[in-house]
């Protein structure tokens, strides 16, 4: 049984969500959205998520610069030494590396959840059983543990964990990584599902403190070194300009190449708990209620009529009746409104820098 007020979380709320375009937009990117119509933004559901796993001053956020006061206004009662300011954005690493030098001045005895601000998870009971076993490893051996997803489809957005039996785990759901694999062609990601040998990588992962920093020591010790010159910082008013000047030369790297790809001693525990990563409108689809046609509305004012497995997102109060689409997605708001189809989706990010260039920044 793992001791709560030795774990703490970091929830890493700095990326922008270009892919939910029009919703998600530079200055409140979509962590800090209401998706799903539930009167909480993606953010305030993960920070509710993990209370039931550590104590509420145990969790700490890492964001951009430019969120500091969104995060402070979406978590009442957040202090400000919990918020960890990133002057630039530089993948997953350095965010992680940061963060647990912090935790481990304050606990060095720390475990730490490592996780993502906008990630959907819809069996919160069923999470919590495996993010404790999880936890149970993590304090057991120097290893890092990851959160597998069994796969329900072959699915060529996710990366995929391929793993095998552990003989010396603490806990029987817990296996070894075998290998890390990057987000495959269709065909390939069949062979994966089908062999049963591969889950879908969630990107949430648990360590000791201590063994993160022994891993940032072995896979990246340029960068372990670098922050660990700031100790005498953390905690204290000289910490934002120590972070400014390692963040400007930093290298910008992710956690899974920079350290999961290449360590040995990584485990997974595979679990179903309606998961998503939330990536694109597509995948926001599959996870929202549907009426009998296969059509997905959020939005208090929509009609639809004759209109077959499309997705539908009002944000404003304009009522929107939408006849004879099929496999499209329709977002609404104030300033602009998206019609494309489901399988055109991966354009979008086109499409904005397309108007980006003929108006500016005005809608990005």
């Amino acid at each position: 049984m793992t001791d709560p007020k030795h774990t703490y979380c970091v929830i890493m709320a700095g990326g922008i969500g270009s892919r939910f375009w029009p919703m998600s937009r530079t200055a409140r990117p979509k962590q800090f959205l209401d998706f799903l119509g539930l009167g909480r933004t993606l953010i305030q559901q993960t920070f509710d998520r993990f209370k039931a796993l550590c104590p509420p001053e145990n969790i700490l956020v890492v964001t951009n610069e430019q969120y500091a006061e969104l995060v402070k206004e979406q978590l009442p009662g957040i202090t400000d030494d919990r918020i960890l300011t990133e002057p630039a954005r530089k993948n997953t690493a350095p965010c992680v590396a940061y963060a647990t030098h912090v935790i481990s001045k304050r606990d060095p005895e720390a475990r730490i959840i490592v996780a993502a601000s906008d990630h959907l998870v819809l069996n919160e009971p069923g999470f919590h059983e495996v993010v404790r076993a999880a936890l149970t490893q993590a304090g057991a051996a120097d290893c890092i543990v990851t959160l597998g997803i069994t796969p329900s489809r072959p699915d060529t957005g996710y990366g995929y964990i391929q793993f095998g039996a552990a003989a010396d785990a603490a806990d029987p759901r817990v296996n070894r990584v075998l290998s890390f694999r990057e987000k495959p062609d269709h065909a390939t990601a069949e062979k994966f599902v089908a062999s049963g040998d591969f889950l879908w990588n969630s990107g949430l992962f648990i360590a000791t403190a201590k063994s993160l920093h022994r891993a940032f020591q072995r896979h990246m010790p340029a960068m372990e070194a670098a922050f660990a010159a700031g100790a005498e910082h953390y905690g204290t008013p000289g910490e934002r300009a120590f972070i400014a000047g390692l963040y400007a030369t930093c290298e910008s790297i992710s956690m899974d190449y920079g350290v999961m790809e290449k360590a040995d001693n990584v485990y997974v525990v595979p679990g179903e708990f309606g998961w998503s990563d939330l990536g694109t409108w597509g995948s926001l689809y599959t996870h929202v209620p549907k009426d009998a046609d296969g059509n997905a509305a959020i939005g208090e004012l929509v009609r639809l009529h004759d209109c077959r497995d499309t997705m539908v997102h009002v944000q404003d109060e304009r009522l929107v009746v939408l006849q004879g689409l099929e496999d499209h997605i329709v977002v609404s708001t104030p300033d602009a409104l998206l019609v494309v189809r489901k399988r055109d989706e991966q354009k979008i990010k086109q499409f904005v820098e397309e108007a980006t260039r003929t108006w500016g920044l005005r809608f990005v």
